[in-house]
């Protein structure tokens, strides 16, 4: 099964696995999933670092080479993607939250989360 982490949950698999709830921890570690990041995780993570967020100091440049030596496989954005967000209804308001459902929905994989009005959306999602 294809994996696309949100953005929380990639951070915290990076740099706090603890936080990682168990039910996240088995599908990261599950060998038979192709873990996927999405290029709007590292874009979000680049802007709120540089505002200076508590729950975003790292180096993105360095996080995408982790992701990508550890077999994490790299999303790109695409203009399929961004037209598909603007058809989501209007739950949640956080660009960044609604562009990748709008790309697990595009290309068919589950979006792994934490977020409770992320989990609340119908399609390939998945609340852990």
């Amino acid at each position: 099964m294809k994996l696309l982490l949100d953005t929380q949950l990639l951070l915290w698999a990076a740099a706090h696995p603890r936080r990682l709830s168990s039910a996240a921890r088995k599908l990261i570690n599950d060998t038979q999933h192709e873990l996927i990041f999405s290029a709007a995780s590292l874009w979000e993570i680049t802007i709120k670092n540089s505002l200076g967020r508590d729950d975003f100091r790292v180096e993105p440049r360095v996080l995408r080479r982790g992701l990508l030596d550890n077999g994490y496989v790299e999303l790109p954005i695409t203009s399929e993607h961004a037209v598909s967000a603007t058809a989501l209804p209007e739950l949640h308001r956080d660009p960044f939250d609604r562009l990748l459902i709008a790309q697990a929905t595009c290309e068919g994989i589950t979006l792994v989360t934490a977020d409770a009005i992320v989990g609340q959306y119908s399609g390939p999602i998945r609340r852990v």
